[in-house]
C-alpha cells in the first residue's frame, strides 16, 4: 500500500529545519507523497485559526529543493483561490523543478469563513464552485498537450493558454480531486482524474464501500476502467499510535478498496517520529 503524508500545521518556529526533517523522513523511509494543505489560515479544527499556516506552494517549492524522491502535492487546492491557468502554471512549475514529481490535487472549495477573511473568491453557488473545477482540469489538460488554441470554459476565458516549459512528468502530472460528493465530485474523477480522495469515516468501512461502488457506476456511465483510479483516503494519526496498530488500520482501509493513505496529524505540527511510525504500513 501507498502511505503518504499531508502536512496541515506548522510549528511556530524554525520551520524550515522541521519541514527539511519531515521531507528527507518521507524520503528515505519510502512514503509516496509528501502533501500540503492548501489554506491560508489554519483549518484544523482541533487548532486556532491563529495557529501557523504557510503557504502551499511555497512549501511545495520547499520540499522540492529539500527531497530527491517522493512526490509533492497540494490536498487540495481550491479552484477559485487562484485563476486557473496560475495554479497550472504553479504546478507545472512544481513539477519541471521537482524532477517530476508533482500532482496536481484540487477541489471545489467549500471553505466559506476562510474566503470571507482573507479576500477570497468562492462562489457560495456550489454548482458554480463544480464549473469552475471542471474547467480548471479542463484547461489542466489543453495547455499540458500543448494545445494553444482559445480555451472557453463555463467561467475560464483564455485567448492562448501558453504552457511553457511543459511538465517533467510525461504525459502530463496525475490529477487527484478531492470530495465524496455523489452526484458531482465522483462524477468528475471518473471523466477526468487519475486519483480520488475519500475521509477515514469510523463506520466498518461502510461508506468508503459506498463511495468506490458510486465511482464505479460513474466510470462504466463514461466508458472508463475504474481500476486505473487510485483510490487515495486521508486518515487521521492517533497521538501515541504505534506503527504496528496503524499498519493494522491500513490492513483494513485495504481490504475496503483503498490503494494510498494519506496521514495527517490533528491539532499539532506532524513529526519524524510520526513518520517513522506512518512508515511501518508501507509494507501492508
Amino acid at each position: 500500500m501507498d502511505v503518504s503524508i499531508s502536512i496541515t500545521s506548522y510549528p511556530a518556529t524554525d520551520a524550515p529545519s522541521a519541514l527539511t526533517d519531515l521531507g528527507r523522513a518521507a524520503d528515505e523511509l519510502g512514503l509516496h507523497t509528501v502533501w500540503a494543505t492548501d489554506h491560508l489560515i489554519q483549518a484544523d479544527p482541533a487548532a486556532a485559526v491563529t495557529d501557523p499556516m504557510l503557504e502551499a506552494y511555497a512549501v511545495l517549492a520547499f520540499l522540492a529543493a529539500t527531497t530527491r524522491r517522493v512526490r509533492l502535492g497540494a490536498m487540495v487546492s481550491p479552484v477559485t483561490f487562484r485563476p486557473p491557468a496560475l495554479l497550472i502554471k504553479a504546478v507545472t512549475s512544481l513539477d519541471v523543478l521537482s524532477g517530476g514529481r508533482a500532482w496536481l490535487g484540487v477541489g471545489a472549495g467549500y471553505q466559506q469563513q476562510e474566503a470571507r477573511d482573507m479576500g477570497l473568491p468562492l462562489p457560495a453557488s456550489a454548482r458554480e464552485r463544480y464549473e469552475h473545477l471542471e474547467d480548471t482540469i479542463r484547461l489542466a489538460a489543453q495547455m499540458w498537450r500543448g494545445d494553444t488554441a482559445p480555451f472557453h470554459g463555463v467561467h475560464a476565458r483564455l485567448e492562448r493558454p501558453v504552457s511553457s516549459p511543459a511538465p517533467a512528468t510525461t504525459p502530463r502530472p496525475p490529477i487527484l480531486i478531492g470530495g465524496v460528493g455523489e452526484k458531482r465530485t465522483l462524477r468528475l474523477v471518473a471523466q477526468y482524474a487519475d486519483a480520488c480522495n475519500l475521509f477515514d469515516v469510523p463506520d466498518g468501512g461502510a461508506t468508503i464501500r459506498h463511495k468506490l461502488a458510486v465511482l464505479r457506476e460513474h466510470c462504466a456511465e463514461v466508458g472508463r476502467d475504474d481500476a486505473g483510479i487510485v483510490r487515495t483516503v486521508s486518515t487521521a494519526l492517533g497521538d501515541g499510535e504505534p506503527g504496528a496498530r496503524f499498519a493494522e488500520r491500513c490492513t483494513q482501509l485495504k481490504a475496503y478498496g483503498i490503494d494510498h493513505v494519506v496521514v495527517i496529524t490533528r491539532g499539532r505540527p506532524m513529526t519524524v517520529a510520526d513518520v517513522e511510525r506512518v512508515a511501518a504500513a508501507t509494507t501492508v
